[in-house]
């Protein structure tokens, strides 16, 4: 049982109200434009951008504006430049949390996001404080009911994934960030919908919450991931199904 999928069921719960206040395009919009500017503006070359355009689409992001942020992203079109940090933090019973964003006022977005922690329960950390608690994976989220376990297990591992999880309601599958692609293409070949497919920091280990740590640790990932300049918020909870649900 992870805590990690529970997070993204709640994400995707709220992702129609994240939508009506246009954060979500604003998210897409900074991935494409960096990813474009980092790796090209060719998704076939670039699967960084390919990930981002498949993830706009799915949020119904405009044909046209998905073009306009890759054309500000290799420079063809003017816009505003954007840089890559990740902030170090702990939340409610000493949680550790990686926050990826993308900002075009470092000293703003500290402040922030400095603010944030401290009025949630949390403390801004020093750079490498917790960056070693976790990997870099992919990381994709199967319905139980969509198929067994046995013949997901057989399907993801011929693909190259490196592991299957049970957590509860779902299969977690884990995959190196190189193998994210061709196991997800064997995922979706299989007529599997993922509820859930990212290359993300994935925690080596949980730390179990309960009550009021319980609370305000949602408290505090949503207003983290609520920030416009937050791209992604990785954490090491596990919590109950009934405070997820008092939450």
């Amino acid at each position: 049982m992870s805590g990690h999928s529970k997070w993204h069921s709640i994400k995707h719960k709220k992702g129609a109200l994240d939508a009506k206040r246009g954060k979500l395009f604003t998210k897409f919009i900074k991935e494409i434009t960096v990813a474009a500017r980092t790796g090209g503006g060719d998704p076939d070359a670039n699967a960084r951008l390919r990930k981002a355009i498949l993830d706009a689409k799915s949020g119904n992001m405009p044909n046209d504006t998905i073009d306009r942020a890759i054309r500000r992203g290799t420079g063809e079109e003017e816009g505003v430049n954007y840089e890559e940090i990740t902030y170090e933090g702990y939340g409610p019973g000493g949680v550790a949390l990686l926050i990826e964003s993308m900002t075009d006022n470092r000293n703003r977005t500290v402040a922030e996001i400095r603010h944030i922690f401290s009025k949630n329960g949390g403390n801004l950390g020093e750079s490498g404080s917790v960056g070693w608690l976790f990997e870099k994976k992919g990381y994709i989220v199967v319905e139980k009911a969509a198929k067994s376990e046995d013949e997901l297990f057989e399907l993801a591992i011929e693909a190259g994934a490196d592991d299957l999880r049970d957590d509860e309601d779902n299969f977690e599958i884990i995959t190196s960030p190189e193998a994210f692609d061709t196991v997800l293409t064997a995922v979706k070949g299989s007529g599997i919908e993922p509820q859930v497919a990212e290359v993300e920091m994935v925690p080596q280990n949980y730390i179990r919450l309960e009550g009021s740590d319980a609370r305000q640790m949602l408290k505090l990932m949503e207003a983290l991931e609520d920030h416009d300049d937050v791209q992604k918020v990785s954490a090491n909870f596990d919590i109950s199904e009934a405070d997820m649900a008092a939450a």
